[in-house]
């Protein structure tokens, strides 16, 4: 960004109450995590819905691979086709398009229809993160932009501790398409308060193909891209299917499933800032230790799982683990990219949406083939993997060189 750009930024926001700037800064982060919580719904509603439908748990998992693959496309193709309108107007008519998303799914008469609106919530993922994550600096003051990012960011989490096991306890005592309709009456809440709390957001950079590609030669997006991959397939792989895998194997009823994924995202929430402290002194040791205690949790719940104490437990080392993952991952993009920084948002978005969306569906493959705990295995073997070559990036000797150190 030049000199002048950020400056008009910074008087812009200056300008504003900082009261009005600081709601606004909330108001995204509202509107991120209801798309946190609308992607990752399912995940406590599979069985539900895939009863009504009359389909199995893998085929359902489709219901996590479609996001996935429609925000990865829509992450750079809505963020270049759209680059000289205002950010304002976007977020807003993504906002609008996800309560339709979720209106239709509430009404949704065949799985067919439920793909579609799943199909509505990728191209909102892909569009919204792109846009809205870097709005920080652009809502408040210069000096407080790093605490509105993360902010912005908590949205992750929190869509994990609050969105997923509320919306598994109303499907629980409601029904889930109950599940849709509240959640599509936030979402218009949500796109009230855009509307009403974000200024006009003219375009300031417009980020073009050219410069996504080159970002792909840099060695340290490289190795993001990798280490993303692994540990995103390793996630989804299996959290798309802990639902199953705790009525079948643990033998939890549907409340006890939705206190242990309450559990889990308040554990996430905590990985999350503990994450944001040691990513800055030690991204690549950070990342791999993630890494590590996702391949424990996973290979160890088929053995110590079968018993609720035991689930409990490694839900809460996973819940940590994972909650590191989107801030290790995407400060690595931002450090090996620091002149693009929303290219390299996009690619950060764009390939973690890809993965969510190959390990859903290669653990449906696998769910319908064998069991809940095969997933889990296969998905901590891969675990492994990323955790070895996390360390191999962050060695001194590594053949993948560490990103650089964000500038201050």
């Amino acid at each position: 960004m030049s000199t002048s750009t950020s400056t008009t930024a910074g008087d812009v926001a200056a300008a504003r109450s900082p009261l009005i700037g600081w709601l606004a800064v909330v108001s995204v982060m509202l509107g991120i995590f209801s798309i946190v919580t609308a992607e990752i719904l399912p995940i406590g509603l599979l069985t539900s819905i895939g009863s009504d439908f009359e389909i199995s748990d893998g085929a359902a998992g489709l219901m996590m691979t479609m996001p996935g693959i429609l925000a990865a496309v829509a992450a750079p193709a809505v963020t270049v086709a759209t680059g000289r309108l205002d950010r304002r107007f976007m977020l807003c008519a993504l906002m609008l398009l996800l309560a339709v998303a979720n209106f239709l799914a509430a009404a949704a008469t065949s799985y067919g229809v439920m793909v579609v609106s799943r199909v509505l919530v990728g191209l909102v993922i892909g569009g919204f993160w792109s846009i809205g994550a870097g709005l920080a600096a652009r809502l408040v003051r210069p000096a407080h932009a790093g605490t509105a990012t993360a902010v912005i960011f908590s949205a992750v989490p929190l869509g994990s501790v609050l969105g997923v096991p509320a919306g598994t306890l109303i499907g629980h005592l409601a029904g889930w398409r109950a599940t849709f309709v509240i959640m599509g009456v936030l979402t218009v809440a949500i796109l009230v308060a855009l509307a009403v709390l974000l200024p006009p957001l003219p375009a300031e950079q417009v980020t073009r193909l050219g410069v996504l590609t080159g970002l792909l030669r840099d060695r340290g997006v490289r190795a993001g891209l990798v280490l993303t991959f692994l540990v995103v397939l390793a996630h989804f792989g299996t959290y798309t299917y802990v639902t199953p895998f705790l009525q079948q194997v643990t033998g939890a009823s549907p409340g006890v499933v939705t206190a242990f994924l309450l559990v889990y995202g308040v554990a996430g929430i905590a990985g999350n800032f503990v994450a944001g402290a040691t990513a800055r002194r030690a991204l690549g040791a950070t990342f791999a230790v993630s890494g590590c205690m996702i391949a424990c949790a996973t290979l160890l719940l088929p053995l110590l799982g079968t018993s609720h104490l035991g689930a409990l437990a490694l839900l809460v080392v996973w819940g940590l683990a994972y909650g590191a993952v989107p801030v290790c991952s995407q400060t690595w993009f931002a450090a090996s990219a620091p002149h693009a920084t929303e290219a390299a948002t996009i690619v950060f978005t764009s390939s973690f949406q890809a993965t969510i969306a190959a390990g859903a569906l290669l653990g449906g493959v696998v769910v319908d083939a064998a069991s809940p705990s095969a997933v889990m295995t296969l998905g901590g073997t891969v675990a492994v993997l990323m955790a070895l070559c996390a360390w191999a990036a962050a060695r001194p000797g590594g053949r993948a060189r560490r990103p650089r150190r964000e500038a201050t």
